[in-house]
């Protein structure tokens, strides 16, 4: 059981990944402005555009269920626990329960599946659409993240998060090699996930990533909205916290764990302006593409669970 100052952590952790999700969506807006030469939005809109959405009325199609009412509840609610077993500025987790490799991907999938049946049990055929395209995404995503993290738990030794941060961040991995091949792959799946061109550009409802969104409004549209911005902070965190865990407090200092937070805060901001350059360096792709280019993670994953086996 986590002590209370261990709780307060946790719950002060994941209020302050929600309070950061819009300002991140903000910023990976104004990277695109940016590189497109134009003045765009600025990096506070998307707490604009909440606030504007929480004072509109909340409207639900007739054909819905109780699964579309429930899932803007679901969503964040679901999210801020697994921000609360995300190692972020220690190299345990401040709920160790929350921790582990297979609960956090479990909760992931628990996400994707509601959000998914959210468009499906609105009764549209286009938030249908959109609920397809959300699970076809995840059988081609999942599994590359599944087989680098257990290529990662493996040398480890362990499926808590913190662990396998631990023997990353100290180079106590049984094989570098393997580990690095196991980072490679699951970047290229959490770019996947982040849903950025060439596979996607969700700035509408109009495109399909976000075609679950369809029929939603006023307060329920802003918290989908914050949860998916959430998603996409929380992802990264993960790779972070598993593969560049570098520069962890090892200690409850106050200036220890100033320090550790400060360097997530630039690793978060570097990698989210490498992922705005990529975007905005490439085309868009058609959908279904995408397994084409899924196999590339595949393959990396599993020449990462080759080179475990061969101890490289």
């Amino acid at each position: 059981m986590p002590s209370l100052s261990q709780f307060l952590l946790a719950v002060l952790q994941a209020v302050l990944f929600l309070a950061a999700a819009p300002l991140l969506s903000g910023f990976m807006r104004v990277i695109r402005a940016k590189m497109h030469t134009r003045h765009g939005p600025g990096v506070l809109q998307d707490y604009r555009d909440i606030i504007k959405l929480m004072k509109r009325q909340d409207l639900r199609p007739p054909a819905s269920g109780f699964v579309f009412r429930l899932v803007p509840v679901i969503l964040p609610a679901t999210l801020m626990v697994i921000a609360m077993g995300i190692p972020v500025v220690g190299r345990t987790a401040p709920v160790t329960a929350f921790s582990d490799l297979i609960t956090v991907i479990y909760l992931f999938a628990l996400v994707r599946f509601f959000f998914s049946l959210s468009g499906l049990d609105s009764g549209s055929s286009f938030a249908g659409i959109g609920a397809s395209r959300e699970l076809t995404l995840g059988v081609l995503v999942e599994p590359v993240m599944l087989l680098s993290l257990m290529v990662a738990a493996l040398l480890a030794g362990s499926t808590d998060l913190g662990a396998i941060g631990t023997a990353v961040g100290t180079l106590q991995m049984s094989s570098l090699a393997a580990t690095v091949m196991a980072g490679v792959a699951f970047a290229f799946a959490v770019y996947v996930e982040l849903g950025k061109l060439p596979y996607d550009m969700a700035e509408a409802e109009q495109e399909l990533q976000e075609g679950p969104l369809t029929e939603y409004s006023g307060p329920s549209l802003a918290m989908i909205k914050v949860s998916l911005a959430l998603k996409q902070l929380l992802v990264v965190a993960w790779f972070i916290a598993v593969f560049l865990p570098f520069g962890k407090a090892t200690s409850m200092a106050p200036l220890a764990l100033a320090g550790s937070f400060l360097l997530f805060v630039l690793e978060m901001v570097a990698i989210f302006v490498v992922v705005g350059i990529v975007e905005n360096s490439v085309a868009r792709t058609r959908f279904r593409l995408t397994p084409r280019h899924s196999w590339l993670g595949v393959g990396i994953a599993s020449l990462a669970f080759v080179f475990y086996l061969a101890g490289l």
